[in-house]
């Protein structure tokens, strides 16, 4: 008779990929099975990263367990970064279960806790805008920045014109 097992969550020390170029640092590791609202990104102020995430989905018994050959569970890993970054500005991207931080270099490390928003399905995103200007969430903000960055380079507004009254005739 076959001893039935159960498909069980230990936490796991993911791998990564760390590159650098000469405007930040990006961390890539794989998270599969997670939720980009299950993973946590934080940039502490030693200039640690410290990327977790849960795993969603486990059998938990419902099905009879043939094969394990790889394991479920919980993502934590915990890296001293090479040099100082900027989290506040951070853009983190989760898709086919990878997860990628991008981190601005700073003169000195900025501390963050860093959570994505889903936008489809299984992927998720956090726009910190990477060190570079934040870009308008709206059409609003969109026209009130191109009219500030005009004015600040020179131009000016057009002066009032009186309106005739509607209905007014001579």
């Amino acid at each position: 008779m076959q001893k039935e097992q159960i498909e069980q969550s230990e936490q796991q020390r993911i791998p990564v990929k760390l590159y650098r170029t000469e405007e930040r640092i990006t961390v890539a590791a794989p998270m599969p099975g997670s939720e980009p609202e299950d993973i946590m990104v934080e940039v502490t102020p030693q200039h640690h990263i410290i990327l977790s995430g849960e795993v969603r989905g486990l059998l938990k018994g419902i099905k009879e367990l043939i094969l394990d050959e790889w394991t479920v569970g919980g993502y934590l890993r915990d890296l001293e970064l090479p040099v100082e970054v900027n989290g506040g500005e951070a853009n983190v991207t989760y898709g086919n279960g990878v997860l990628v931080v991008a981190l601005p270099i700073a003169q000195q490390t900025t501390p963050a806790r860093l959570r994505m928003q889903p936008y489809r399905d299984d992927r998720g995103e956090r726009a910190g805008n990477a060190g570079h200007p934040p870009h308008p969430q709206n059409t609003a903000q969109h026209q009130a920045n191109a009219m500030n960055e005009w004015l600040a380079h020179g131009g000016s507004l057009p002066a009032e014109t009186p309106h005739a009254e509607a209905g007014s005739g001579g």
